[in-house]
């Protein structure tokens, strides 16, 4: 017996109902979630964690908005790392890069940056982050 599939004219109106409807009142504003690809000077690494350390726990004790800042460092490469960054809005990581830790660390590590790529990511889910 052969299920009967509903044809286009059918389910055309539900499915440009669901591409066109707008977010509710109520609905949060998008995460701003990104990677930072980073490569370090080798003869400062010590130094440049210090610093990194330092301001990620400054932002996650101090700052509501940021939600995660996890840094790790490749095995084979201990030089190149990548921080996942998830702010709660765009607004709350522009108010992050102002702040005094941050600032710290961006202005002591300058010099031992030797590559910094900044790479805008979706979630696959949004908001699926435990705490």
């Amino acid at each position: 017996m052969m299920k009967r599939i509903p044809s286009l004219f059918a389910i055309l109106p539900l499915c440009l109902a669901a591409c066109t409807a707008k977010p509710t009142k109520d609905a949060p504003p998008p995460q701003k979630v990104r990677l930072a690809k980073i490569i370090v000077d080798s003869t400062q690494l010590d130094a440049y964690k210090s610093f990194l350390q330092e301001e990620i726990e400054a932002s996650i004790n101090k700052e509501p908005g940021v939600i995660t800042l996890y840094a790790v460092f490749e095995k084979e490469q201990p030089t190149h790392l990548t921080i996942l960054e998830i702010y709660a809005t765009e607004a709350d990581y522009q108010a992050h890069v102002k702040t005094p830790h941050f600032l710290k660390y961006k202005n002591g590590t300058q010099n031992m940056v030797q590559h910094l790529e900044l790479v805008e990511v979706d979630p696959l889910v949004p908001g699926l982050i435990k705490k």
